[in-house]
């Protein structure tokens, strides 16, 4: 029997709260979140080290919050996000897995504080991570939250699953004729304004050398496909 072998030993994989509503469109349904994590378990079993970063828009969006104060309306998709990480562990610890939630806004008697060694250790033990909150401060997306931790915790790549199969050099939903790119340098992602993620958190990974790659969680499997290094979606790295 072919088993499949991680190729990265430490990935960040952040899943949108999107992701988390499946047929809902707001709030957790978890028959979804359970096919989810089902691979995600795969993984940890094949060896490979996982932290996740979960976004909060499945309840909350704080740059749509209208005439709310900005930092009063980021502090509630914070607050969302922690939902989405404690709802991902419980299916993650239905299914056997050993996890850990950490927040970037102290709130002990729900999870614990983010401690980068003690994630570290965490992972070192073959136990997944759940970061909450965020960066902890207003402004900053999920999606430069988890370039900070992947960089932080020295993941090897960090995967962020979409409801596309990758990066297109326009929306194939409104034009069947877009293009879709196999690689792309961050150079490009930045300079074409392609919608990777935020410009903030592209130029983190850049920084870094942290690769990044883009697919499409339709397929919850892709996410072992991914991390076993199958090719799948758009690799965003800056060249050699």
């Amino acid at each position: 029997m072919f088993i499949l072998q991680p190729k990265y030993k430490r990935v960040l994989l952040k899943l949108s709260g999107e992701s988390l509503a499946g047929h809902l469109g707001h709030g957790i349904d978890f028959d979804t979140v359970l096919k989810i994590c089902e691979p995600i378990k795969e993984c940890v079993d094949m060896g490979a080290q996982v932290a996740i970063v979960v976004g909060g828009g499945n309840f909350w969006r704080g740059r749509s919050s209208g005439k709310m104060d900005r930092t009063r309306a980021d502090h509630m998709g914070m607050l969302a996000t922690t939902i989405n990480a404690l709802g991902v562990a419980d299916a993650l610890e239905q299914l056997g897995v050993s996890v850990r939630v950490q927040t970037a806004i102290a709130m002990q008697e729900i999870a614990e504080p983010y401690i980068r060694n003690r994630a570290v250790r965490h992972l070192e033990k073959g136990r997944v991570v759940v970061f909450g909150c965020g960066t902890g401060n207003p402004f900053f997306s999920t999606d430069t939250a988890a370039a900070l931790r992947a960089a932080e915790i020295d993941a090897d790549i960090m995967m962020k699953a979409t409801m596309v199969d990758g990066v297109y050099d326009c929306d194939p939903k409104k034009n069947p004729e877009a293009k879709k790119y196999e690689t792309l340098t961050f150079t490009e992602v930045l300079s074409q304004n392609l919608q990777v993620m935020d410009g903030t958190a592209a130029s983190l990974c850049r920084d870094n050398k942290l690769p990044i790659l883009v697919f499409s969680l339709e397929d919850p499997n892709n996410i072992v496909k991914a991390v076993s290094g199958e090719p799948i979606g758009t690799v965003v790295k800056e060249e050699e």
